[in-house]
C-alpha cells in the first residue's frame, strides 16, 4: 500500500507504537507485514480492526501488555509469558501475530504444554461419527417420525451399553457387569484351589451344579451384552476391529467351546487328552478382567497411553534387546569361555546367559544365576548401571502421554457426568 506518510503507528490495546514503511514491510510478525502489501483500504482492515488514514495509524484491538512482550520478542529474540496472564490467552495472542509455540523459550513451552494438556477436549471416533449422523439426519428432506425416534432409541440403548456414565441405566448395566465379572473371577481362582478337586469328589453333586449354573449365569449375561452391543453399534465391521470387543469374544467363546468338547468326551478315557485343552480354555477367562477397562478410568489411560506411545515402547525394547545381546556375549565369555577348568556352567551358552543379562538390567536378580569371575562381577555391575540408564530414557516420554491421556479421558468422563446430571435433574 502507499501511505502518504513515512511514519506509520500502531495502535495495540491503546499503545502506540510508530515504525518507518521500511521496518513494516520487513516486521517479524506476519500479521504486521502484510500491511505493506494492502493496496486498498478495504485490505487493511481485513489485516486490523480500524484505520485512521489522516494520521496512518493502524488500530489493532488486542491485549496491549501481550503485545509488549511480543515486541521484546522482537528487540531480543526471547518470547516469555506475560505475569499473571494466563498462558492460553498469550498464545492467542500470538497465534494472532503470526507466532508459533517454537518461538516461545524452552520453559515456557513446558508451561504451554502443561497447559494445554491439563485442557485438551478429547473428542472420541464415536462423537466424530454421532455428530455427522445427526447432520445428516438434519440434511435430509422429510424425514419421517418413526425413522427419527428408531434412531433416537438405538442412540440411547448405544451409549446406555458403551457408556457407563452417560445415564442411570448405564451405570446400573455397568454395575452389574462388573458384580458378574468379579464372580467368575472367584470361581475361576476357587477353581485351582487345592481342595477343590478333593469337594467335587466328596461332597453333594447338587454343589457342583450349583456353581455350574452361576457360572453359565454369568457367560449368559456377557453374552447378551455382547449381542447388544453389536445390534446397536452404528458400523458392525468398526465394533469387530475394537480390541476390547476382540477381547470379549476371547473370554466368551471358551466357556461354549469346552461345553461343546465335555459334550463330545464325555467321561471316555480315551478322549481325557482333550482335558488340557478344556483347562487352557478355561484359563482364558481371565481375560474377563480387560474388560473392567470399560468401566474403570485408569484401565482405560492405560490401555490408550500403550496404544499411543508404541513407538517408544518398541524403542525401549531395542535398546533392552541391543544390550543383553552384548552383555550376555561377554558374559558368557568372561564367565565359561576363557577358563574350561573354572568355568560357570550357569553361562555354559549365550542364551542363557540373556536371562541373567535382563534380570540384572531390570535389577531383580533372583540370585539363581550371578558370575563368580571378576572380570564378570565387574560387567555384572556395569550390566546394572546400563540397564537404568537405558529404561529411564524413554520413561519421560511415556510419562508425559500417559498425563495426557489421563486429562483426556478425565475430561470426558466428566462431560458425561455432567450431562447424567443435567439428566436427572430434568
Amino acid at each position: 500500500m502507499k501511505f502518504e506518510k513515512n511514519i506509520c503507528i500502531l495502535n495495540v490495546g491503546g499503545t502506540k507504537y510508530a515504525f518507518t514503511r521500511e521496518v513494516i514491510k520487513d516486521f517479524p510478525l506476519r500479521r504486521v507485514s502484510r500491511l505493506h502489501n494492502c493496496s486498498s483500504e478495504k485490505e487493511v482492515l481485513e489485516v486490523c480492526d480500524d484505520y485512521d488514514q489522516e494520521r496512518n495509524e493502524f488500530f489493532f484491538d488486542r491485549h496491549s501488555e501481550a503485545f509488549v512482550f511480543i515486541m521484546l520478542y522482537v528487540r531480543s529474540g526471547k518470547l516469555r509469558f506475560v505475569p499473571q496472564m494466563c498462558e492460553l490467552s498469550f498464545y492467542n495472542e500470538m497465534i494472532y501475530w503470526g507466532l508459533e509455540s517454537s518461538h516461545l523459550e524452552f520453559c515456557c513451552q513446558r508451561r504451554l504444554d502443561d497447559r494445554m494438556s491439563d485442557t485438551y477436549t478429547y473428542f472420541s471416533d464415536e462423537d466424530i461419527k454421532a455428530e455427522d449422523d445427526s447432520r445428516g439426519e438434519e440434511d435430509q428432506d422429510n424425514p419421517s417420525s418413526t425413522e427419527r425416534s428408531n434412531a433416537g432409541w438405538l442412540e440411547r440403548m448405544r451409549r446406555t451399553f458403551e457408556e457407563p456414565a452417560s445415564s442411570v441405566a448405564a451405570q446400573v448395566l455397568a454395575s452389574v457387569s462388573v458384580i458378574f465379572v468379579i464372580i467368575s473371577m472367584v470361581l475361576l481362582c476357587a477353581s485351582t484351589l487345592p481342595d477343590w478337586d478333593t469337594a467335587k469328589n466328596n461332597t453333594v453333586e447338587e454343589h457342583r451344579k450349583y456353581l455350574q449354573i452361576i457360572e453359565a449365569v454369568c457367560i449368559g449375561w456377557f453374552t447378551a451384552e455382547c449381542i447388544v452391543r453389536f445390534i446397536v453399534s452404528r458400523d458392525k465391521c468398526e465394533f469387530v476391529r475394537r480390541p476390547l470387543n476382540i477381547i470379549d469374544l476371547l473370554a466368551i467363546t471358551p466357556y461354549y467351546v469346552s461345553v461343546a468338547m465335555t459334550a463330545l468326551t464325555g467321561e471316555n478315557p480315551q478322549l481325557q487328552r482333550a482335558g488340557v485343552t478344556l483347562r487352557v480354555l478355561r484359563m482364558m477367562r481371565i481375560f474377563w478382567l480387560i474388560k473392567l477397562a470399560r468401566h474403570f478410568l485408569g484401565l482405560q489411560t492405560l490401555g490408550l497411553t500403550l496404544r499411543r506411545c508404541y513407538r517408544e515402547m518398541v524403542m525401549l525394547l531395542v535398546f533392552v534387546c541391543v544390550a543383553m545381546a552384548i552383555f550376555s556375549a561377554l558374559a558368557q565369555l568372561l564367565e565359561h569361555g576363557l577358563d574350561l577348568e573354572t568355568s560357570n556352567e550357569d553361562y555354559a551358552s549365550i542364551p542363557a546367559a540373556c536371562w541373567w543379562v535382563i534380570i540384572s538390567m531390570t535389577t531383580v536378580g533372583y540370585g539363581d544365576m550371578y558370575p563368580i569371575t571378576m572380570p564378570g562381577r565387574v560387567l555384572g555391575g556395569v550390566c546394572v548401571v546400563s540397564g537404568i540408564v537405558l529404561l529411564a530414557l524413554p520413561i519421560t516420554f511415556i510419562y508425559h502421554s500417559f498425563v495426557q491421556c489421563y486429562h483426556e479421558l478425565k475430561f470426558r468422563s466428566a462431560r458425561c457426568v455432567r450431562s447424567l446430571s443435567a439428566e436427572f435433574l430434568n
